[in-house]
């Protein structure tokens, strides 16, 4: 596995989720509404919160504690695994919030995955992500975990808005 480029708190807390939670739904609306100022409309290919209900779905959420909120914890990532069969599951729904963008939660999420994913039997883990600048972040973390280019895989098509790409677990 990669090495940390900045410390995580070492109170950051990841779980599987229901999705029940209502703050959960925002963070979810901002991730779709980033995605469709970002690429076009056929190329958006992130889950709504049905789509991310669905039992092919594992959803995790990745939690700060916040002492001045009466909640318990601030939402600061989010990311999903989506069975495809065939030992072959998908990354999807990776998210972190700005305000901790570089400090590890993304990185900490996707981790946290790869291991589930091998304890759950999965042989090959693929994803999809956008092609413009404002994905770099995303691909940069992906090719440190060992992720390669490769051809769309499952229902995807080829899109010159999405990078498809792959690793062996």
């Amino acid at each position: 596995m990669a090495s940390p480029a900045s410390p995580l708190p070492a109170s950051l807390s990841i779980r599987l989720d229901d999705l029940r939670d209502p703050r959960i739904a925002a963070f979810m609306e901002e991730h779709l509404q980033d995605m469709r100022a970002t690429s076009p409309p056929e190329s958006v290919h992130a889950l709504n919160m049905d789509q991310l209900r669905r039992p092919e779905i594992r959803f995790w959420t990745a939690w700060l504690p916040d002492d001045a909120a009466p909640a318990p914890g601030q939402l600061v990532g989010t990311g999903a695994l989506k069975d495809l069969g065939a030992e072959h599951a998908e990354l999807k729904s990776m998210r972190s919030a700005g305000s901790v963008r570089g400090h590890g939660v993304g990185r900490a999420i996707l981790e946290h995955i790869l291991g589930q994913a091998v304890d759950l039997g999965y042989q090959r883990i693929s994803l999809e992500t956008g092609t413009q600048p404002f994905f770099e972040p995303a691909w940069q973390l992906y090719l440190r975990y060992g992720f390669a280019d490769c051809a769309p895989f499952g229902a995807y098509q080829p899109d010159p808005n999405s990078r498809y790409m792959t690793r062996l677990l």
